[in-house]
């Protein structure tokens, strides 16, 4: 697990397979995701992205997130559909998270 120091944003990394038996790398995101701290959710998920597969932002624990935030993930996935060889993914959206990428159009990126 890592803490970025003076915010309230942090994550864990694991390893699972899915149903259909690919391996899926799961960031399990926790706190608040902000313009202060997407740095760091970019610095931990981009190099994963670069090496393909399949990524699962898990956001059962992100109590909020405001457009800086918003921002690092729309621009992680669309370097994910860049590169072609990865597939982003949200899962476990609070309902606070999926009203906002609702409103924002954003849902459907996500939901491919």
């Amino acid at each position: 697990m890592s803490t970025v120091p003076g915010t309230a944003f942090h994550y864990e990394i694991e390893e699972e397979t899915d149903e259909n038996h690919f391996k899926v790398t799961v960031v399990k995101c926790h706190g608040r995701l902000t313009g202060e701290n997407k740095d760091e959710i970019r610095n931990v998920v981009h190099p994963l992205i670069l090496q393909g597969g399949r990524i699962a932002l898990d956001f059962g624990d992100v109590q909020f997130l405001d457009s800086g935030g918003l921002g690092a993930i729309v621009g992680l996935k669309v370097s994910a559909i860049s590169r072609g060889l990865c597939v982003l993914m949200l899962r476990n959206l609070t309902p606070r998270v999926k009203e906002l990428l609702r409103i924002t159009n954003l849902l459907q990126l996500f939901s491919s």
